[in-house]
């Protein structure tokens, strides 16, 4: 590549770095807070509670917080959401170690930091492909891949130092990783055209109004880009059966079922790790990458609603071949999809596509939970998985040309 087309650009390194300390420290205490609130109430209600009271704000706040993220510095709104999450833990750390704490206190904390997460979210993912050079988005998102994949090896860290030290270390390690990432992001030096025009023209609840009917509008007109949103949130919805299921089957099933299921799992994340570094190297033929995605999203269902009835070795390698289609469907999707929606409706879009996720994957908790009560897990995860593959042959294979446009592009 010429320098023009270099992917380690200044901006590109910052944002990369502050993103592998603050995901790193983020799953370090994250798991550790789950824990605590498991010893300190004994109660799986509570603990259910306290996971619903983080996630209820990503289903509202990502749609809200898309107009304004089209409007204003993107940029400015993550080091300014990394400096409060910094502070947020900094005031757990400090009520444990001074004796201060109480459950209220962990609700409230929890559903600001589902709220800032999932605006956070919106931001990032709408300014980073900003910071990408033109022909390299495949290599960039291999990176944030296998960053993700590290990321999952921090929990058994996470569980020995809790019961080692305790939680209140972990917390003020968190804080000063946020604290770091912020203070690093405040150097990209990317200008952000669009913030510099709403200063000019200045902003109120009527122009907010009227770019968030816009937005709905643009992904109505959009056939492709919608039918990926449709798709992807029953896809999370099978996620969410899964997160609630998969556990307590391996449980029931296998002695010492959590560390059976650690293992199998372990070889999703070893696909997911060698399926990023392989599409940092080399780029997927760009007229064929929708074909490729389709057939990817078929087979990773049929692997969904066949593994837990087969042999361990066999779900070793089928749990492997899942996660390298699992990167291969996450790299053509949000390449595609960042590298086609243009900058100034990237909040918005990003902003619709976190609430669907976030409201697929809900709806398969509670499907998942409440159909456990008659039916075995594994048959509720294949059928979920099924509906899966019906919906990808309608919403995706319905839509074979719109999509076509947007996945069998250069990026």
């Amino acid at each position: 590549m010429n320098k023009k087309n270099k992917l380690w650009t200044r901006d590109f390194t910052i944002i990369t770095v502050g993103t592998i300390v603050s995901m790193l420290g983020n799953s370090l205490a994250g798991f550790a807070l789950g824990l605590l609130v498991l010893d300190y109430t004994g109660s799986t209600f509570l603990y259910a509670f306290y996971m619903f009271m983080y996630t209820f704000p990503k289903v509202v706040a990502p749609v809200l917080a898309g107009p304004y993220l089209d409007k204003f510095s993107r940029k400015q709104t993550i080091y300014i959401l990394d400096f409060t999450i910094s502070g947020v833990f900094l005031i757990f750390a400090a009520s444990i170690y001074f004796g201060w704490f109480n459950f209220p206190i962990l609700i409230i904390g929890s559903f600001l930091m589902g709220a800032i997460d999932s605006i956070y979210r919106v931001a990032y993912d709408s300014l980073y492909p900003m910071l990408i050079s033109e022909g390299n988005y495949q290599k960039a998102y291999s990176i944030t891949s296998v960053l993700e994949t590290i990321t999952t090896l921090m929990v058994p860290v996470s569980a020995f130092v809790y019961n080692e030290v305790g939680i209140a270390p972990l917390l003020f390690i968190n804080a000063c990783t946020f604290l770091f990432a912020a203070i690093l992001e405040t150097q990209i030096k990317y200008i952000e055209d669009y913030s510099e025009r709403t200063k000019e023209e200045g902003y109120n609840l009527k122009k907010y109004f009227l770019d968030f009917k816009e937005g709905l509008r643009y992904l109505s007109v959009e056939k492709g880009l919608l039918a990926i949103c449709i798709y992807f949130s029953f896809l999370f919805m099978v996620n969410g059966v899964n997160s609630v299921l998969q556990v307590p089957y391996f449980r029931r099933t296998f002695e010492n079922g959590e560390y059976v299921y650690m293992l199998v799992m372990a070889w999703a994340v070893l696909g997911r790790f060698i399926g990023g570094t392989i599409y940092y190297k080399f780029q997927m033929p760009t007229r064929y990458k929708f074909t490729i995605a389709f057939c990817v999203y078929i087979s990773i269902s049929l692997i969904e609603s066949t593994y837990l009835f087969c042999p361990l070795k066999i779900m070793y390698v089928l749990m492997f071949l899942s996660g390298i289609m699992s990167v291969t469907s996450y790299n053509i999707r949000i390449s595609a999809t960042q590298s086609y929606v243009p900058h100034e409706r990237k909040g918005r879009f990003n902003g619709i596509f976190e609430m669907l996720s976030t409201v697929g994957m809900l709806s398969g908790e509670v499907i998942g939970g409440s159909l456990s009560l008659i039916l075995e897990e594994r048959i509720i995860i294949a059928a979920a998985s099924i509906v899966c593959i019906l919906v990808a042959f309608i919403a995706i294979g319905g839509n074979k040309t719109s999509i076509k446009q947007i996945y069998n592009r250069e990026s």
